[in-house]
């Protein structure tokens, strides 16, 4: 079962045998994750579920997945990607739908504000010491250790209230491609959203190449993935990321865990159970040609 709330506070056998899953890009594809959600025999009063961003848009059933994850409360733990930003620039007024987009239900539903307050407060990053694990949805620039994200994240965050989004995500004369000393504030934090939500490729830097999506052998010259460079700074921390379904959730590098399988794009969900790695998937129909 997905949610039973008698269960929830379970007993001490019960807490002993907590399992703690991470699932990749669920893109609105509500169907899809009660079904690999149920393979594992999933318990929302035992359990956690960590989502890798992107849980909304381009598939049919936004509003559900929104509403369950928030129903799992303390039991889930969800990381800003993309399409979570851009869901909150519409609703501040910044953006416009797309004609790609799946989400006019979420926006014309009664609990919009509860549902909205409730994305707002979640992060770019989440860290979990004692399991060794952290989780953002695009990756963190290899020129960046652990505690240096976690500022940035910190940062950044402040960015995304509905009363400041606009600078981060609107209409702007600069896109900057790397975070730099000049950069306003405003500027920073779109820089540093765009590096947790957006990178795939980049310079050993931190240079962003933001409109390649393709697979790791056509890389444009002087770019590499984030994650490939020998001497990232966070090579020995376990991070679990999102956002590249070319990747077919493998990336060919130590202590990286790459999970968007192509839900959107007629493939795979994916869900991975951190204390083995091992990892349980289920079919999904292809709904996108989005980013």
């Amino acid at each position: 079962m997905l949610t039973d709330d008698r269960l929830r506070g379970g007993s001490r056998c019960e807490i002993s045998r907590m399992a703690v899953y991470a699932v990749g890009d669920v893109q609105g594809c509500y169907e899809a994750l009660s079904c690999v959600l149920r393979k594992v025999d999933f318990d929302a009063g035992r359990d956690q579920l960590w989502l890798a961003g992107d849980a909304l848009n381009r598939g049919p059933q936004s509003l559900e997945v929104l509403r369950f994850m928030r129903s799992l409360g303390a039991s889930a733990r969800l990381v800003l990607g993309n399409h979570e930003v851009h869901l909150l620039a519409v609703a501040a007024g910044v953006r416009r739908l797309r004609s790609s987009d799946t989400l006019d239900a979420l926006l014309a539903a009664p609990d919009r504000a509860e549902l909205l307050e409730w994305l707002t407060q979640q992060p770019l990053l989440h860290v979990d010491q004692v399991l060794g694990y952290c989780m953002v949805h695009a990756g963190i620039p290899p020129h960046w250790d652990l505690a240096q994200a976690v500022g940035f994240a910190r940062e950044a965050q402040a960015w995304l209230e509905p009363d400041r989004i606009a600078s981060v995500v609107g209409a702007c004369d600069e896109e900057p491609d790397e975070l730099t000393e000049q950069l306003s504030p405003a500027l920073r934090a779109r820089m540093i959203v765009s590096y947790f939500t957006r990178m795939r490729v980049c310079t050993p830097e931190g240079r962003l190449n933001s409109s390649f999506k393709g697979v790791v052998a056509d890389c444009p010259p002087g770019f590499a993935p984030w994650f490939a460079y020998p001497g990232r700074k966070t090579r020995a921390e376990r991070v679990i990321f999102g956002h590249w379904a070319a990747l077919n959730g493998k990336a060919d590098a130590p202590n990286v865990f790459a999970l968007d399988t192509g839900c959107a794009w007629g493939r795979t969900l994916t869900l991975m159970r951190l204390a083995d790695e091992q990892r349980f998937s289920c079919p999904c129909d292809g709904v996108t040609q989005g980013d």
